[in-house]
Formats: structure tokens, sequence, C-alpha cells
């Protein structure tokens, strides 16, 4: 951990399973809305610090970074799903797509 990065890696490890696994496409929508890959056909979260999630978008078949960041600097692992679903609920609003009803 460092100041930068208040969760153990095995917490970064275990978000980023349960993203890639159970919202695959959330994160799809998350960095076509919100991280200016509009045209991205996969992504995944490739880490995460107290500023913002990471993750590899893939682009006209190439895996481009994005970092998305938190609303505000976060120190609580509770607050990493708060920030997850609102960057998914801001995502669709920036598409113009009607979020899942259970994204709250």
């Amino acid at each position: 951990m460092s100041a930068a990065n208040p969760f153990p890696p095995e917490v970064v490890a275990a978000v980023m399973r349960h993203m890639n696994t159970d919202h695959a496409d959330d994160c799809r929508v998350i960095c076509q809305g919100l991280g200016s890959q509009p045209t991205a056909t996969a992504a995944a979260m490739s880490g995460m610090d107290a500023d913002a999630m990471e993750f590899l978008a893939v682009v006209d078949g190439v895996e481009v970074p994005v970092r998305i960041p938190f609303s505000s600097r976060i120190a609580e692992r509770r607050q990493i799903r708060a920030e997850a679903a609102r960057m998914y609920r801001e995502a669709c609003a920036a598409l113009g797509r009607t979020p899942r009803p259970e994204a709250s």
C-alpha cells in the first residue's frame, strides 16, 4: 500500500475479479461513456488506487489504457462499489442509455 493506494493488492485483485467477471459489460460502458473511448468493443478493469479505476479497453483491436477518476479520493473498501455504480450510471447518461435498475 502507498499514500496513492490505500488498498492492499489482494483487495485490488478481488475488485478486479468481480468487475471483470460480473460486470464486464459495465466496464466497456464506463470506458465508452467516461473514458473517451466510444468505439471500445470490450474493456477490463486493470487496476485501482484512491483516485481512480483503471481499465484496458479494446479499441480497433488494440488495448488502450483508460483511467476514470472517482468523484473524490476514497480510502474505504465500501466506497468502491458506490463509485463503480456511479461511474456506470454516469456513463450510461453520457451515452444516452438507460442503466440497469439494479445499478444503484
